[in-house]
C-alpha cells in the first residue's frame, strides 16, 4: 500500500512538470483549410469532429470523450469522430476501458504534442490549469456525475485542450478552444457549423 501510495504522489508531482516547449501553430480559423499532419488522416467523404483532450486522469479529459464517444455512436458512418490523447500508448489504452470504451471514436496518440502544436494548442497558464473555477468544477463533475480525477500514469496538466469541425472539404467550420481546464467542448455547436455559416465559438 506504501508503494502504491509512493507511485501514485510521484505521478502526479510529475504531471506538474512543466513538458520542453514546442513551436505552437496560429489557432487554425473558421473557414480556412485544417492543419495537415502525417499524425492525422482526415477523411474526404464525411465531416470530423475533432477532440484534443487534456492527459489521461483528468476528469474534464473524461468528460469530453464520453461525450465525443457518445456523439460518435449518434452519428455513426456519417461524421468521423476523433480523439487526440498527449499521454503514451500504454497510459491511453489502459485508461479508454476505464472512461467507457471508445466505440465508434478513432483515438490517436501524440505523446509529442506534435499535432497540438499543428493545431494551435499550446500550453496553459496556472491559472488555465488550477485556477479557483478549474476546482470548483472539477468537484462539481465528481458530485453530480461521479467523474472525478485519476491516477495520471502520463501527461502535463499545461496542456490546453480543444476541439474542431471539418467538413468533407477539408475546411474548419468551427473552433472551440478551452479558456479553462474545465471547458468542455460543446458538440451539439460542431454539428450545428456543420450545417449553418461557419462560426467560432467566443
Amino acid at each position: 500500500m506504501a508503494a502504491e501510495l509512493k507511485d501514485h504522489f510521484i505521478k502526479e508531482i510529475q504531471s506538474f512538470k512543466s513538458p520542453p516547449p514546442r513551436e505552437v501553430a496560429p489557432i487554425p480559423k473558421v473557414g480556412e483549410p485544417a492543419p495537415e499532419h502525417e499524425k492525422l488522416k482526415l477523411p474526404h467523404d464525411k465531416p470530423a469532429v475533432i477532440v484534443f483532450l487534456r492527459h489521461c486522469g483528468c476528469p474534464f479529459a473524461e468528460k469530453s470523450f464520453r461525450n465525443l464517444v457518445a456523439f460518435s455512436n449518434t452519428h455513426a458512418g456519417k461524421i468521423s469522430c476523433i480523439a487526440i490523447s498527449h499521454s503514451s500508448q500504454e497510459a491511453t489504452e489502459k485508461w479508454i476501458p476505464e472512461v467507457g470504451g471508445e466505440w465508434e471514436t478513432e483515438v490517436i496518440v501524440d505523446e509529442d504534442r506534435d499535432l497540438y502544436a499543428a493545431w494551435g494548442l499550446g500550453l496553459s497558464s496556472y491559472w488555465h490549469a488550477v485556477g479557483p473555477m478549474s476546482i470548483y468544477n472539477a468537484v462539481q463533475l465528481g458530485k453530480n456525475e461521479g467523474i472525478w480525477n485519476k491516477t495520471v500514469d502520463s501527461g502535463t496538466r499545461w496542456q490546453t485542450g480543444g476541439a474542431f469541425a471539418v467538413d468533407r472539404g477539408g475546411k474548419v467550420r468551427w473552433a472551440s478552444i478551452a479558456k479553462t481546464a474545465s471547458d468542455i467542448p460543446d458538440l451539439d455547436a460542431a454539428l450545428r457549423a456543420f450545417m449553418e455559416v461557419p462560426t467560432e465559438t467566443p
